[in-house]
């Protein structure tokens, strides 16, 4: 059974990072591009980043984070990570772990039924 488990997640201030975790279980993980979603209260999930199956392939990244987040992926390891960097109390949410995504260059197309979800992990920016 397919299982994505998120960690890494807290408070941090302005300006501060954060490494957020995806454990992979239950498949084959390098077959999938993976992403990162967050969802703001009240608010649809969206695309933060994804990663295709060879990190080579490339990875893209939603215009809000580009230059400050990085994506990447261990598939000896069955792992996905996100570094975040400069942190701004606007990318206070709650973000999910994805397998099973186009990773195509606009994250409004990422979303789609065959997605499987990690459980989240909350990331608050605040001083």
């Amino acid at each position: 059974q397919l299982k994505l488990v998120e960690s890494g997640g807290g408070l941090v201030q302005p300006g501060g990072s954060m490494k957020l975790s995806c454990a992979a279980s239950g498949f084959t993980m390098d077959h999938y591009a993976m992403a990162w979603f967050r969802q703001f209260p009240g608010k649809e999930r969206e695309g933060v980043s994804c990663i295709n199956i060879n990190a080579r392939a490339g990875t893209n990244y939603d215009d809000s984070v580009k230059g400050r987040f990085t994506i990447s992926r261990d598939n000896t390891k069955r792992m996905v990570y996100l570094q975040m960097n400069d942190l701004k109390p606007k990318d206070t949410a709650v973000y999910y772990c994805a397998a099973n995504i186009e990773c195509i260059p606009s994250p409004i197309y990422w979303i789609n039924p065959d997605i499987s979800w990690g459980q989240g992990t909350q990331v608050t920016v605040s001083s």
